[in-house]
C-alpha cells in the first residue's frame, strides 16, 4: 500500500479526476497549490487561503532551511502548526532554486554547496539532506532533490544532468522515512528530449514513488515544446499515482496541462500577479493600475462569487493601487486564488459529467471574448 493513497474516479480521454489521501487531509484532482514559500502565501492569512478553495499549500526547502531554519521549525512542531495551516504540504526540495544562484553554487556528485542569498553563508544540500529537511518541516508530500536542467541545454547536458538527478532520486527514496499518509515524488527531468523524458520516467518508475513530477519546463521553453514534452513524457507515468507538473502557470497552461493528464500544479503567478496589480478573470487578463477602471463600479469579474468580487468594486481596487495601500494586494491576491481554484473546480466538473472538451472550448472562446465593456 502507498504511502499517499490516490484514487482515480474518472478519466476524459487524457484527463483525469482523482483524489489524494495525506495524514492531513484530502486533496481533489486536479489540483493547484498556491505557493508559500517561507511559510506564507504572500498577502494571505491561512485562513483567507482556505476560503479561497485551495486543499495544499506549498513550501520550499532551499528558503525554509535558510530562515527560520528546519530544527526551528521542528520545535514549533512542523510547518503546519507553525503557520496555523492544517490542511497537507507539498515541499520543494529547493533544486530550482539551487539553479537560479548560478555563480553561488558548486554542483557534484554528492550535492550542491551553495552560498546564501540572505547572508552569505556557506551550506551543503546532499539528497539526504533535503529530505531530512523535508521531514523536519513534517511535509505531507516531499520532492527529490534534482538538477533542474536550464533552458537551452545541448543533449549531451541534458543527459548528464538527468543521470544525475536519477541517482539523487535513488538515494532520496533510500532516505525518506515511509510514514502512513506522508509520501516521496520523483521528477523527471532531461530538457525537451523525447528519449529522455522517456528514460528518466523509466528510471523513476523503477525506483518506485508515491507520484511523479515533471520538471524542468516553464523555464523558457515556451508553451508549444512545454505541451510537446508533455505529450512525450506523460504516457510513460504510472496512471495509479498523481502527475504534477511544476512551476506551471498560466490559466491556459493548466487546461492544456490537464488535457495531457496532469493531476497537480504550483506556480507564483496568482499571487505575484496579485502584488503587481493584475487580476485574472473568465474573460483575460486585467491590469487594475489602468485608469479606466477608476470610476468603475462593476466588481473585478461579474460573474466570480469570491470574497473580493462580493464587496469590492473595480474603481476602490484601482484608488488603492494609486494611494500604494497594502489592501490592494491582498485583495487582488484572494481574487486570483479563488479564480485559480475555481478553474480547477471546474475542470473536476466537466471531467466527473465527461465534457472536458467542451469545457476547455468554452474556457477558450471566454477568454478571447476579452473584458466587459468599460462604464
Amino acid at each position: 500500500m502507498s504511502d499517499l493513497v490516490f484514487d482515480l474516479i474518472k478519466t476524459d480521454d487524457q484527463a483525469r479526476l482523482g483524489t489524494l489521501m495525506t495524514a492531513h487531509g484530502t486533496i481533489d484532482t486536479p489540483a493547484f497549490m498556491p505557493v508559500g514559500t517561507a511559510a506564507t502565501v504572500k498577502a494571505m492569512t491561512p485562513e483567507a487561503v482556505r476560503e479561497t478553495g485551495a486543499q495544499i499549500i506549498l513550501g520550499n526547502t532551499y528558503h525554509l532551511m535558510l530562515r527560520p531554519g528546519a530544527e526551528r521549525v521542528e520545535r514549533f512542531g512542523g510547518l503546519h502548526k507553525f503557520m496555523n495551516w492544517s490542511g497537507p504540504i507539498l515541499t520543494d526540495s529547493g533544486g530550482f532554486q539551487i539553479m537560479s544562484l548560478a555563480e553561488l553554487r558548486k554542483l557534484d556528485e554528492d550535492g550542491v554547496t551553495f552560498r546564501s542569498h540572505v547572508d552569505g553563508t556557506h551550506h551543503k544540500l546532499t539528497p539526504e539532506r533535503s529530505v531530512q529537511i523535508q521531514h523536519m518541516l513534517d511535509s505531507n508530500i516531499t520532492m527529490v532533490l534534482d538538477e533542474c536542467t536550464p533552458f537551452p541545454a545541448t543533449e549531451e547536458e541534458a543527459t548528464t544532468s538527468m543521470q544525475l538527478s536519477m541517482r539523487w532520486a535513488e538515494r532520496c527514496r533510500t532516505a525518506f522515512q515511509r510514514r502512513e499518509g506522508y509520501g516521496l515524488f520523483g521528477i523527471v527531468q532531461g530538457g525537451i528530449y523525447a528519449d529522455l523524458r522517456e528514460r528518466s520516467a523509466k528510471a523513476l518508475t523503477q525506483i518506485g514513488f508515491d507520484g511523479y513530477a515533471v520538471g524542468g519546463l516553464a523555464v523558457g521553453e515556451g508553451r508549444e515544446l512545454m505541451f510537446t514534452t508533455l505529450d512525450v513524457t506523460v504516457p510513460h507515468l504510472p496512471a495509479d499515482r498523481p502527475r504534477y507538473l511544476m512551476g506551471v502557470g498560466k490559466p491556459e497552461d493548466l487546461v492544456g496541462a490537464v488535457r495531457r493528464g496532469i493531476d497537480m500544479f504550483d506556480c507564483v503567478l496568482p499571487t505575484r500577479s496579485g502584488r503587481t496589480d493584475q487580476a485574472f478573470t473568465r474573460r483575460g487578463t486585467l491590469n487594475m493600475r489602468n485608469a479606466r477602471h477608476r470610476d468603475d463600479p462593476h466588481s473585478i469579474d461579474p460573474d466570480c462569487n469570491c470574497y473580493v468580487c462580493k464587496n469590492y468594486s473595480r474603481g476602490y481596487i484601482n484608488h488603492l493601487i494609486m494611494a500604494k495601500e497594502i489592501l490592494a494586494a491582498m485583495l487582488l491576491t484572494w481574487h486570483n486564488l479563488h479564480y485559480y481554484q475555481e478553474l480547477m473546480q471546474g475542470m473536476r466538473d466537466a471531467i466527473a459529467d465527461g465534457g472536458f472538451e467542451l469545457f476547455a472550448e468554452a474556457f477558450a472562446a471566454e477568454q478571447a471574448a476579452g473584458d466587459i465593456d468599460p462604464v
